[in-house]
């Protein structure tokens, strides 16, 4: 379970990495070190932290994380967010964050190619594309490979929740 975490840091390095300088940068970064520099993970990374995981996703990998936005946690409904950062739901915590990971590294490429995805927390995800946008069960990917020395990160717009 703690390797499924290690994919939700990996979101983290979506945002910020517009130059190839940048993105090198990145790319010498881990999950969690990007997540943090990125600045807009302040949840996911809270989150991260709360479920014990940080290691786990700084560890060797490869991590692929659907990673959302403080933007998307704020659309969860109001104190949901504080009720699984509480230390009684740190299994439910785990679990949401093990399914924002896949085991492996799958690039934007091999992402539109798939119509499921086996995650870290052990249930199925769905991939669909239309029109060019690709989105994991009901969430958009809003940004695409983000490099990072353990792992690749997507964003999405909204948190996706297991079975």
């Amino acid at each position: 379970m703690k390797m499924l975490i290690a994919g939700l840091i990996a979101f983290a390095v979506v945002a910020g990495t517009s130059s190839w300088a940048a993105a090198q940068e990145s790319q010498e970064k881990d999950i969690v070190d990007t997540a943090v520099e990125a600045g807009k993970f302040k949840t996911l990374v809270a989150a991260v932290k709360a479920a014990d995981v940080v290691e786990t996703l700084k560890g060797e990998g490869p991590f692929t994380v659907f990673a959302p936005t403080d933007e998307a946690f704020g659309k969860l409904p109001k104190g949901t967010v504080e009720s699984l950062l509480k230390p009684e739901n740190k299994e439910k915590l785990v679990a949401i964050l093990t399914y924002h990971v896949v085991p492996g590294k799958v690039t934007a490429k091999d992402v539109v190619k798939l119509s499921e995805a086996k995650t870290v927390q052990g249930s199925t995800a769905k991939i669909t594309v239309k029109a060019g946008k690709v989105m994991i069960d009901d969430a958009n990917v809003v940004k695409t490979d983000i490099e990072t020395s353990n792992g690749v990160i997507h964003v999405i717009d909204s948190v996706i929740m297991p079975e």
